[in-house]
């Protein structure tokens, strides 16, 4: 094989943090649904950005994600679609709540 030759399925490679602050919180006792870590992930935004946009966010609990079916996409990908949408919409903080329970995703405005 020449050394010219482009290889046609490129391996996946993982998401991008680079220009994300990333949050990792494990409250005790455990939040008892997405609303509490809904209102911890905002308080964390606020206090870290300001002015803040919500990109993408997922509940395992609920197996629910938004923005809803993107990763229907994503289907046979490493990175799931609420990820994906949040990078490549800009967002500069992830706040991950339990070990991948609850995540969010923010945009500074």
């Amino acid at each position: 094989m020449s050394d010219d030759v482009e290889i046609a399925c490129p391996i996946p490679q993982p998401p991008d943090y680079s220009l994300v602050e990333i949050i990792e919180l494990n409250p005790q006792p455990v939040l008892s649904d997405y609303l509490q870590a809904m209102k911890l992930a905002n308080s964390i935004a606020d206090e870290k950005l300001g002015d803040y946009m919500l990109l993408s966010w997922y509940d395992r609990d609920r197996d629910f994600e938004s923005p809803q079916h993107s990763s229907e996409c994503h289907a046979d990908s490493a990175v799931p679609g609420y990820v994906d949408y949040g990078l490549n919409h800009g967002a500069r903080l992830k706040v991950d709540i339990g070990q991948g329970r609850f995540v969010f995703f923010y945009l500074p405005l």
